[in-house]
């Protein structure tokens, strides 16, 4: 199993400038290649303390390239429903040049009304505009001398540039929450998966649509999942409980202001669900989280027992994507639980990366 850090900002200006957020986080970054974290990770979200300071996740992990030499970068995810697939093909091939080679290409279909209601995009048109975006970034980054018609977006005779580092083209991971047809999309089309375990322990059924569509449509192997987890080690379950417990609740408070408008009316047939889902995240915090091992707040052992016992739940899983630095954690706290959490924990599950 690998190990990386992500970055999801869940601050606005009243609590932390953008400055000083990205700075603490390139701060973490640096830790990353002397302790053998293998990816930094951020999202795209916009407008709302929930996400809304990396509208741009390439303009980041560009910054990231630079303090990192062997952490892989992730976008986690961009969103086709918002971006020109030009564009996104164009910035990920000069982000693969960037980093040399490095880029992890994450696309997800995005499911915050208001983001859909200010772009002025139909919350009936994500699945379409996904399916669409995803396969003619896919392509663009991939062949060249390219024409596509498309039902959002076409182009003719179109060679993207720069032209990826990495042959025939960056990885490409698919980000998936409890959509199954998202998980069949990315295991048919032989993408690499995103998950998110806070729903908890319906995802191992969603990743046995991912397995069994990845087996059926012939592609070797079994694909990689890759699950994103909020993470605080402290010497004492009882200490990290009491130093993270309040940012873990802030962290769902924040995303269900966030999705409020599928609690008060939002609906289309592509976000099944949706309504019930935020309605219970409103409820976890660090106990509900800890019990579901969704959230790895603890001391090591505590810690290395809840990712073995969710990996045997769901089938098993390749690469833990950390939130280390949750909302007010002091950042000096956030470096303390980093270094813990290499030295204690990761060595029990894989090789670090400067021994691979």
């Amino acid at each position: 199993m690998k190990f990386g850090i992500s970055f999801f900002p869940n601050v606005g200006p009243e609590d932390k400038s953008g400055m000083d957020y990205w700075d603490e986080a390139l701060q973490l970054v640096d830790l990353c290649d002397p302790l053998g974290y293998t990816h930094v990770r951020t999202v795209e979200h916009y407008f709302n303390p929930y996400g809304g300071y990396t509208p741009s996740p390439m303009v980041f992990l560009s910054a990231a390239s630079q303090r990192t030499k062997r952490a892989r970068l992730v976008t986690g995810a961009v969103l086709p429903a918002f971006n020109n697939p030009l564009k996104v093909a164009g910035e990920a091939g000069m982000l693969d040049a960037i980093s040399g080679g490095r880029l992890d290409l994450g696309l997800a279909r995005a499911f915050m009304p208001h983001e859909f209601a200010r772009f002025g995009v139909s919350l009936d048109d994500s699945r379409r505009r996904y399916d669409e975006g995803v396969d003619q970034i896919n392509r663009l980054l991939s062949e060249e001398n390219l024409t596509m018609t498309g039902e959002f977006h076409s182009f003719k005779n179109v060679t993207s540039l720069p032209r990826p580092t990495q042959l025939p083209r960056p990885p490409i991971w698919v980000a998936a929450l409890q959509t199954p047809e998202t998980f069949e999309f990315a295991g048919r089309n032989g993408f690499h998966l995103m998950g998110n375990p806070i729903g908890g322990a319906k995802l191992g059924e969603l990743l046995e649509v991912y397995r069994e569509a990845w087996a059926s449509a012939g592609h070797p192997g079994q694909g990689q999942i890759a699950l994103a987890f909020m993470m605080y080690c402290a010497p004492t379950t009882e200490q990290a409980i009491a130093e993270a417990g309040n940012e873990v609740k802030s962290y769902f408070q924040s995303l269900t202001d966030a999705a409020s408008d599928w609690s008060s009316g939002a609906s289309t047939k592509d976000y099944p669900g949706y309504d019930k889902l935020i309605e219970m995240l409103s409820k976890e915090d660090v106990h509900t989280q800890r019990e579901k091992s969704a959230a790895l707040i603890g001391d090591p052992d505590d810690i290395s027992d809840m990712i073995a016992d969710f990996s045997r739940q769901i089938g098993g899983f390749d690469i833990a994507s950390l939130q280390i630095n949750l909302k007010l954690l002091d950042i000096e706290k956030a470096k303390t639980s980093m270094r813990m959490f290499s030295d204690q924990v990761m060595p029990r599950f894989a090789m670090k990366a400067d021994a691979a």
